[in-house]
């Protein structure tokens, strides 16, 4: 093996191949701490040949693979195992935004570079990339297309995959593939593109990119209304499409404890006067005029509102975005978090929360169900915070039996136990649960096929 790191250290050179402990660290672990490792060897390629040369030797000398970008995934897919033997292959310097098409609504990218990056380019030419999260400073655009991020604007443009026309991708042999087309129409046979989304590096290394761009909206109207359950908040959505043109670019749900947590911890004022049990965070672009307090009116003449304010200022309509960025890392603060990224059917929504609540319940009374996100298309962060007074490890090591409590509800509904957050290493070993035997058959097959020697990120997504 150490012939074989060395010849990898030789491609990117000695200043770019990272073999430290204190300089390695920072790519062994992500920000929540659960996820560590440990590897032989850190590379910072600078070019789409550097990782063509890379996955070549590596490939030859039958040396795992684990491709890492930003460092902000949730699942563990980017972060080397405690075996010592992956050598991570990090994309941080390949940033370059490589053509803006304004006419075209298109921006081509390498995979390294930042979102926060992307979204600033698009709007230099006067146009928006959509894909926006809590990371946006910190993740890259690698990662987001590897993982089908989704986020906050996923209602009205879909997830990352929908904002994709083409990719370059390096395969396992060292091949690269470059599909770096704009067009909005190519139907000559399988979709290669599509493969590679979502699937965690597992099958190849995204390099680049073609993202679509949007029209920049013109107004933004940004309301924080407090409702008085989940079916409230479903019924609004349907209002607020009805009355806004079909304007609803955001709609979060959040539940009065995550909004409390994030009052108590992280400095967030309360957006409304008095405390409701639930609160919807809904955002229309370019909406036909008066159509807020349309719905404002009609919801409240339904008793789907109870309160509502509208955002009078960028800084006012960021602090209500900051009240729901901030819950995730509030929670730290009230000791262990199980956290799980779910979808069910938008329509079925409420009815998940109260059978998941009343199921957790049941196996671990006092429970605080810190639910909240995407109600627009059925995402719900449904995380649980400890007991109080409950000692936070003994909590945590019950992980894997309250996935269970949870799952099992979520699979009632024909839900889907990662909605935007991936796999990885988290939940591989459930996929023979929630993959049929052709649809596991079929990926194995995918995976021999394009990385036969099994050295892009073993044990992610599919189970070994």
């Amino acid at each position: 093996m150490s012939d074989a790191l060395n010849r990898l250290a030789a491609v990117v050179g000695e200043k770019h191949a990272i073999r430290d402990a204190a300089g390695m660290d920072g790519y062994m672990r992500e920000w929540r701490q659960i996820w560590t490792g440990r590897s032989p060897l850190v590379l910072r390629p600078g070019s789409t040949e550097d990782v063509s040369r890379i996955l070549a030797i590596a490939n030859e000398t039958r040396t795992p693979i684990v491709p890492q970008a930003g460092n902000t995934g949730l699942c563990g897919g980017q972060i080397p195992t405690d075996a010592g033997n992956e050598v991570v292959l990090s994309l941080e310097r390949m940033t370059r935004i490589l053509d803006v098409d304004a006419a075209d609504n298109t921006i081509t990218v390498e995979a390294g570079a930042v979102l926060k990056s992307v979204q600033e380019a698009a709007d230099a030419v006067d146009r928006f990339f959509p894909l926006s999260l809590a990371s946006e400073g910190s993740c890259r655009i690698g990662g987001n297309l590897s993982t089908n991020a989704g986020g906050l604007n996923v209602i009205a443009y879909g997830n990352t995959r929908d904002l994709c026309l083409g990719l370059e991708v390096v395969l396992a042999d060292g091949r690269v593939w470059n599909g770096l087309k704009r067009l909005r129409k190519d139907n000559t046979g399988y979709d290669l593109r599509d493969l590679f989304i979502g699937a965690e590096g597992t099958l190849g290394v995204i390099t680049a990119a073609v993202l679509k761009l949007f029209p920049k909206p013109r107004t933004v109207e940004t309301a924080f209304i407090a409702v008085p359950s989940p079916q409230a908040a479903v019924d609004l959505l349907s209002l607020a499409r009805e009355l806004s043109g079909n304007r609803v670019v955001g709609f979060e749900l959040i539940a009065d404890i995550a909004l409390q947590f994030a009052i108590r911890h992280a400095g967030v004022r309360h957006p409304l006067a008095e405390a409701s049990p639930w609160y919807v965070l809904a955002e229309l672009a370019d909406p036909v005029p008066g159509a807020m307090m349309a719905i404002f009116e009609s919801a409240m003449a339904r008793g789907l509102v109870t309160d509502a304010a509208l955002a009078q200022s960028d800084a006012q309509r960021s602090a209500f975005w900051a009240a729901r960025e901030l819950i995730s890392e509030s929670q730290k603060s009230e000791g262990g978090s199980i956290k799980h990224d779910v979808s069910v059917p938008v329509s079925k929504v409420p009815q998940f929360l109260a059978a998941a609540d009343e199921a957790v319940s049941r196996f671990l009374p006092g429970s605080r169900f810190v639910s909240f996100g995407h109600l627009g298309d059925g995402n719900i962060h449904y995380n649980i915070s400890q007991p109080v007074g409950m000692d936070k490890e003994a909590f945590l090591g019950m992980w894997n039996e309250v996935n269970d409590v949870v799952f099992e509800v979520v699979g009632r509904f024909n839900g889907s136990i990662s909605a935007e957050h991936g796999i990885g290493r988290l939940k591989a070993y459930r996929m023979p649960e929630i993959k049929s035997a052709v649809e596991l058959d079929m990926m194995r097959g995918l995976k021999r096929l394009l990385d036969p020697n099994n050295i892009l990120n073993p044990g992610r997504v599919l189970p070994e």
